[in-house]
């Protein structure tokens, strides 16, 4: 069993169904600090947790907020050393638009890698939950140098970033925005490295939450059973499935990996590119 070991301070950020997760999974003789747009989420959250057991502190946090992002990783590294980050918080495409997609699903893991930079010391980890939609859109080099690289108040100045209203352009602008996460981490990774840390991302395929699970008996659901079909396990995964990744990614036994994304999608993606070979 992949053990996080040493220190005593476990972020999540994102305090929903797959961040509670992840929590109980990793925060075992830790402080929990959970940071989450809604504090009602923060609050059922830190009470599950407490009634587990749990050492839990909250804060409230705009992840689309550089200013709110420091301030968390600020308050976290003062609790005590930073064992773990894992960024779980996001928004799907079934009900956000563009802008809010890349408003918070890529400039806020931006935020997030940035702003926990000067706080992280030798053996920290960040994970950042990205998806297998990441993996199966094809992108312009100059597009990819761009989400890896460009600092992060001009991320979202591109002209193939489109900032709009419509819900039609959700799925595209999630698929860059997930892209963008994945090649963000990778670049992440040296300056990461020089303290002594690494950064890697996740991406989920098709996971039975509670909201997988409500999509899966709307036309949204038509494509999720079709990733499933095509996948090479043939089955949806679980959030412990998720969960097992993020914990290998943070401990010991995964010291020499940084600046990977790992697939956990069933072999969807491969069977969609190689359905036949």
């Amino acid at each position: 069993m992949a053990e996080v070991g040493g220190r005593n301070v476990l972020v999540i950020i994102g305090a929903g169904g797959m961040g509670l997760f992840i929590a109980r999974r990793l925060g075992s003789g830790r402080t929990v600090f959970l940071a989450d747009y809604s504090q009602a989420m923060l609050e059922k959250a830190e009470q599950t947790l407490r009634s587990e057991g749990h050492t839990v502190s909250t804060i409230s946090m705009d992840v689309s907020s550089y200013d709110a992002v420091q301030k968390t990783a600020q308050a976290s590294a003062a609790l005590g050393a930073i064992d773990a980050i894992v960024h779980t918080a996001g928004v799907a495409p079934g009900a956000s638009n563009s802008r809010q997609i890349y408003t918070i699903d890529l400039l806020g893991t931006a935020n997030v890698i940035d702003a926990f930079l000067p706080v992280i010391s030798s053996g920290t980890s960040l994970v950042c939950i990205a998806s297998m939609a990441g993996s199966m859109i094809p992108i312009s080099l100059e597009l990819e140098k761009h989400l890896a690289t460009a600092p992060r108040n001009q991320l979202l100045q591109h002209k193939d970033i489109v900032l709009s209203e419509e819900i039609e352009a959700a799925g595209v602008a999630y698929a860059v925005a997930k892209r963008g996460n994945q090649l963000r981490v990778q670049a992440a990774a040296v300056p990461y490295g020089k303290k002594g840390a690494r950064v890697n991302s996740v991406s989920p395929g098709v996971i039975s939450t509670a909201l997988a699970q409500a999509q899966l008996d709307t036309p949204a659901g038509e494509n999720m059973r079709a990733m499933i079909a095509m996948s090479a396990v043939k089955r949806i995964g679980t959030p412990d499935d998720i969960a097992n990744a993020v914990a290998f990614l943070a401990s010991r036994e995964s010291s020499l990996i940084s600046g990977i994304d790992l697939l956990v999608d069933g072999g969807a993606v491969a069977g969609r590119k190689w359905p036949e070979a």
